[in-house]
């Protein structure tokens, strides 16, 4: 309606005659409706879409041949007797100039009105494909988080079986703290992010039970630089990090030695270093938990976290620097 009042006023000044203008356009816009919904509709998922581009000209040619003819016989029989009024000398019915104009007049309706159907069309697939990735990310996070639970407790649950077996007065304590750890996982871990600060007090319980298992054979160290009360990070991920010094480090009546380092640098990202001695006779045993953290983190910040491991003697250290 915009478009036709535009018209009317934007032709009846040109010609000083408003009534012509809107007759004339009253008999022309029900025509470019038409076509133009055809071409839309029709035409361009049938012919372009599927990528028959000359089948898709032939066939607007043969509508526009078929516009000419309706749009110029209407105007003849029920505005103006003149075949094209708008012309300096008279126009005759099949002119070529008259056919050109009334050819180009069409093709501007059509590629102004399908533009806007095309870009309204492109931001509806673009939202669309921006939340399924969204979707599909987190569909693919929560499975990974499924991945790390069953791990952790399936080694937790052996470790209660040993002390049970050995009717070790520790095993009330590691049931204790393995109700703690689940009842963090199960209730409190509800997002794509959790406090670092729970996730170190998740990360001491695990050691915890480690150290009532192994008794006196683990030291372990952390350290703290800067504020991390309102720094968070992905749930459940640094702990892997830390199985992994139990998985590589246990050596036969030789202590499990670790070292970790958290620090918030510029308030932007967080920078955590992890040492511990390493056992190589284990390191080819088969686990996920690294292979896991890093496509955690590659879903999580793409390309904008650092993260390196290195072997030196028997001793492994990882770095890994993530934004907060």
């Amino acid at each position: 309606m915009g478009y036709f009042v535009f018209n009317v006023i934007r032709w009846g000044s040109y010609f000083e005659d408003y009534w012509y203008s809107f007759k004339s356009n009253l008999i022309e816009f029900p025509i470019h409706i038409i076509f133009v919904y055809i071409n839309v509709y029709y035409l361009i998922p049938k012919f372009i879409l599927k990528r028959k581009y000359w089948s898709y000209i032939g066939s607007l040619m043969g509508m526009l041949v078929l516009v000419y003819l309706i749009r110029t016989g209407l105007n003849y029989l029920l505005v103006t007797k003149e075949i094209w009024p708008e012309a300096e000398s008279p126009g005759r019915f099949l002119e070529l100039n008259h056919i050109i104009a009334v050819v180009l007049g069409e093709l501007y309706v059509i590629g102004f009105v399908s533009a806007i159907k095309l870009v309204i069309d492109w931001s509806v697939e673009k939202r669309r494909n921006e939340d399924l990735a969204k979707l599909q990310m987190s569909t693919e996070l929560k499975y990974l988080r499924t991945q790390i639970q069953p791990h952790f407790f399936f080694n937790t649950l052996n470790n209660l079986y040993a002390l049970t077996l050995s009717k070790s007065g520790n095993a009330p304590q590691l049931v204790i703290k393995l109700s703690d750890m689940m009842q963090y996982i199960l209730y409190e871990v509800d997002s794509s992010k959790a406090s670092l600060l729970k996730e170190i007090s998740h990360i001491n319980n695990f050691i915890d039970i480690e150290c009532l298992r192994f008794e006196d054979r683990i030291e372990s160290q952390l350290d703290i630089t800067g504020d991390i009360e309102d720094v968070q990070v992905p749930p459940l991920l640094l702990l892997s990090f830390v199985e992994n010094c139990f998985k590589h480090g246990l050596k036969e009546n030789d202590k499990i030695k670790i070292v970790m380092n958290f620090e918030v640098v510029d308030r932007n990202y967080l920078e955590f270093t992890l040492t511990n001695n390493f056992n190589p006779n284990l390191a080819k045993s088969n686990g996920i938990g690294n292979t896991n953290a890093k496509r955690r983190l590659k879903l999580l910040f793409s390309n904008d976290f650092k993260m390196e491991s290195k072997v030196i003697g028997d001793t492994y250290s990882l770095f890994l620097k993530i934004p907060i």
